[in-house]
């Protein structure tokens, strides 16, 4: 079944909010259907978050927003266990990490252990609080922002974490003509208000599930593997790719 009609909407979606961005928008969804994870990192005030609002919005999910402070704590983002006096058990209180779509804003503004409590997450879909692992539900998809590290008040993230991100990208400044068109827009109501839902959570496992199953040659897939071993040993390349994701 072709869902070309349902990401074109999209895609539309995203564009109303966007102006300009139409490429980083493709490539947010092609991160989303590879299963992936996507770090956007950019100077304040380009429209970072907004372009995942605009994508969560398009997406009829469960949406959850992390906003990454320096107090920030583990728990805060895992989730926690409290005690319940009537029953005297603990129960354990999701924190913002079981969203279907999560925007991990500003990332860089918090501190190393606090980054970290995401890396089990995006790695193996679960969670470990007290030690009792937890799972994830699917899909799961994070979209964090970041401000370049040269600004005050930021913690560069270690490579464990960035190799939890399956693309980094920039947006950067829109042009005369498109920040007029901004305006213009935002004259009255801003576009992100005007997004609707427009594809089910089950679809979006379904284009999940077609992606895997696209078929490689066993010639593109020896080319791929390649030029990831090349990386490894390119005096160029301060550290080369970790390994090839599990559909190769």
């Amino acid at each position: 079944m072709s869902h070309t009609k349902q990401l074109s909407d999209i895609l539309n979606n995203m564009k109303r909010v966007m102006i300009g961005k139409e490429e980083t928008a493709t490539l947010s969804l092609v991160a989303m259907l590879a299963d992936g994870h996507v770090l956007l990192e950019d100077v304040p005030g380009v429209g970072k978050t907004m372009l995942v609002k605009a994508l969560a919005k398009s997406l009829n999910c469960d949406f959850k927003r992390i906003q990454f402070t320096p107090d920030l704590l583990p728990s805060d983002v895992t989730g926690v266990s409290i005690y319940n006096p009537k029953d005297m058990v603990f129960e354990f209180r999701e924190g913002p990490i079981f969203g279907d779509v999560v925007l991990a804003d500003e990332i860089n503004r918090t501190s190393p252990k606090t980054q970290s409590a995401l890396l089990e997450a995006m790695e193996e879909m679960n969670v470990t609080v007290d030690g009792v692992t937890k799972s994830l539900q699917q899909p799961f998809f994070v979209m964090a922002t970041q401000n370049p590290v040269d600004y005050e008040g930021t913690y560069p993230l270690p490579e464990a974490q960035l190799d939890r991100f399956l693309m980094k990208l920039n947006l950067g400044y829109p042009d005369l003509m498109e920040e007029l068109e901004i305006l213009e827009r935002t004259d009255q109501q801003h576009p992100i208000e005007t997004i609707h839902p427009v594809i089910e959570k089950q679809v979006i496992l379904d284009m999940q599930n077609q992606v895997q199953e696209v078929y490689i040659d066993q010639t593109v897939k020896r080319y791929i593997i390649e030029i990831i071993a090349q990386t490894r040993d390119h005096r160029s390349v301060q550290l080369g790719v970790s390994r090839v994701v599990p559909s190769l």
